[in-house]
């Protein structure tokens, strides 16, 4: 149970969708009403079982079984039911807000014409099932025509589609869309509802690649990333990325390698309209999402790569982060159960400016930065590392620091020393209270077992949550002051947060505990409730699950479950919008199958859902159109008063 102390609790909400990986995102908003707390009030959210064979429609699609309990000292409880409603399903058309539609989730190229799906007999436009990252903002003096009550504007990313027409996969293959959303919210309860989307122009950027988690500035913006950087050493060979290339620009050799793999930022106009630039500063990585600490300079990355890293950037102004030092983190091991635990110390990798790094992504190739091999050369000049769980041997050419550290920032950490043996780093979130930052571990796999970057720990393929300790009077490497009050000391997995493996697989056919997290992935912290939300990217549950861990009391609820086959992603928790609180999440491509086939007869011998396939595609199939679609949404239910 959370204590709440204050007499007047600027609301709580519960969570929303999600949904696997394989092709698709969908975000979802979570609202709740203002509640009058007296200072012996006390509240938690029920945990709701996770759906079964018993109930395949409740598998197939979004569900909400948990609910908002509400006491008064010692006093009887009271339950507030929430449930789940939708703002659009993506592949549908929305209002544009001059008077016409537009097609939400749709691709567009590089002037801004729509992307032809030219699989499909009608030629259709692609649109994508992956809404993944999400924000919910409001500006001042913001009133739009069709909003009855107060405006409040959402930014909603597009990570990626998971197949075309024809069922080929369509994964990063066009360039990431960014909406603005504009919403409607009423005065009394607080509800949302689509007003206006506008589709945010990209070609500033030069598009942008595999969006994926995403958080609300200090300062109010979007705050996007850029996932899986493109292989610049390999490019010619990338087909993926000469797709993207040939959709984003009409030519499979115009895109450059090094545009992407960046943060980028969206500002919100009173309108409703948008406008992006990139952090080219801030590392080239596999951005997951970036966390701005409380003192607006310094953002901890997510780096979900096969060999990442723990990545900080300390910017050189508060709320801009356009120039600024960038950090890797080493591992000093304390322990090895679980997911285990060390010390943190620091290795400066180097100050930039996004407008000088982005004038060396203009003009370097990688043959300008590096010689990377992926055999041994025999050669001592060259240094072994890992990258993207196979070994490289690197040289970098003498005068190119700058490029190596921002620009080939993967290898660069490696051979610097940095602990590069992380497996799929995602979402990261802070508890500014308690100077504590989480980070979810989607999965421990080899490079964090088997002494990579010097971790070696015993941790579950289910992966776990971090804690961090953050800390001020930090050093790097060289003895130099670290120029932050919030930087991470101490990494700890915490026991609650430990996914478990099952031996075999269960009676649904999940592969790890169901009562337990499983793979986590976007985390975000509520203030007001003292709750960490964590939604999950989970091969291992037949559905994934939205789930409220009370860091006070180590109370944890399952709050939401996704349709089968789908991942939860665009968590994001608000505590104070015009006195209601929100959180968002998302879903993407629902009726994702994990089976294995035989080869021959195509018939399913196994895999995490072939308990369940018969009976739930079908169903999935008609929720969400084919399987193409997932949708935008938020969680009701919660009273204005009590």
């Amino acid at each position: 149970m959370t204590n709440l102390p204050r007499r007047r609790l600027l609301e709580l909400m519960a969570g929303a969708p999600l949904l696997p990986l394989a092709g698709g995102v969908l975000p979802t908003l979570v609202g709740a009403a203002t509640l009058d707390v007296a200072r012996d009030m006390s509240v938690s959210f029920t945990s709701m079982p996770a759906p079964g064979l018993n109930d395949p429609a409740a598998m197939a699609t979004t569900t909400v079984g948990s609910t908002l309990q509400v006491r008064h000292g010692k006093g009887a409880v009271r339950s507030y039911k929430l449930q789940y409603e939708t703002f659009f399903i993506t592949g549908t058309m929305v209002p544009d807000g001059r008077g016409g539609s537009t097609l939400a989730g749709g691709y567009y190229d590089i002037k801004g014409k729509p992307i032809a799906d030219a699989s499909a007999e009608d030629k259709r436009q692609f649109f994508s099932d992956s809404p993944d990252g999400s924000s919910l903002l409001t500006l001042k003096n913001a009133k739009l025509p069709g909003v009855k009550g107060n405006t409040v504007f959402a930014v909603v990313q597009f990570e990626y589609t998971t197949r075309d027409a024809a069922g080929a996969s369509a994964y990063a293959k066009l360039p990431s869309p960014f909406a603005v959303l504009t919403l409607d919210q009423d005065k009394k309860t607080g509800a949302l509802s689509l007003v206006k989307y506008y589709n945010v122009d990209t070609a500033p950027v030069h598009g942008v690649w595999i969006s994926c988690g995403a958080s609300r500035s200090p300062w109010n913006t979007h705050l996007g990333s850029e996932e899986y950087e493109p292989d610049a050493t390999v490019i010619d060979k990338d087909a993926r990325f000469r797709d993207f290339s040939k959709n984003l620009y009409g030519d499979a050799a115009q895109a450059n390698p090094y545009h992407y793999g960046h943060i980028p930022e969206v500002t919100v106009n009173a309108d409703g309209t948008g406008s992006i630039k990139k952090h080219y500063c801030m590392g080239r990585i596999s951005h997951e999402l970036v966390e701005v600490m409380p003192d607006e300079r310094t953002a901890l990355m997510g780096d979900d790569a096969a060999n990442g890293g723990l990545f900080m950037f300390v910017a050189d102004k508060s709320r801009d982060l356009s120039s600024g030092t960038l950090y890797v983190a080493k591992w000093k091991q304390l322990t090895s159960e679980g997911g285990g635990s060390a010390d943190l110390s620091w290795i400066k990798l180097g100050h930039a400016g996004s407008d000088e790094v982005k004038a060396l992504a203009d003009r370097l190739k990688a043959r300008d930065i590096l010689d990377c091999k992926t055999e041994d050369p025999k050669d001592a000049a060259y240094t072994k590392i890992p990258y993207n769980g196979k070994p490289n041997w690197v040289k970098f050419a003498p005068g190119q620091e700058q490029a190596a550290a921002f620009l080939e920032t993967h290898r660069w950490a490696a051979v610097r020393g940095a602990s590069m043996g992380f497996t799929k780093m995602e979402g990261v979130t802070v508890n500014a209270r308690d100077k504590t930052a989480y980070l979810a571990m989607s999965y421990i796999q080899p490079p964090m077992k088997n002494g990579s970057g010097g971790i070696s720990v015993m941790g579950p393929n289910a992966g776990a949550v971090y804690a961090l300790k953050l800390d001020a009077r930090q050093k790097d490497e060289t003895g130099a002051a670290i120029d932050s009050p919030w930087v991470p000391v101490h990494m700890a997995s915490v026991p609650a947060l430990l996914g478990e493996d099952l031996k075999t697989p269960d009676a649904l056919g999940n592969l790890a505990h169901p009562d337990k997290v499983a793979n986590p992935d976007n985390l975000k912290f509520s203030e007001t409730l003292r709750t960490l939300f964590i939604g999950e990217d989970s091969g291992l549950h037949v559905n994934n699950f939205l789930w409220a861990y009370n860091v006070d009391s180590g109370q944890l609820s399952r709050v939401m479950s996704t349709p089968a086959g789908a991942e939860a992603t665009g968590l994001h928790a608000v505590d104070h919008i015009n006195g209601f609180a929100y959180i968002m999440s998302n879903f993407q491509h629902p009726g994702d199958w994990e089976l294995t086939t035989d080869p021959k007869t195509g018939a399913v011998t196994g895999g995490l859902h072939a308990k369940v396939v018969d009976k739930l595609d079908p169903l999935v199939r008609a929720n969400y159109r084919n399987r193409y679609s997932a949708a935008v949404g938020y969680l009701a239910g919660l009273p204005q008063k009590v």
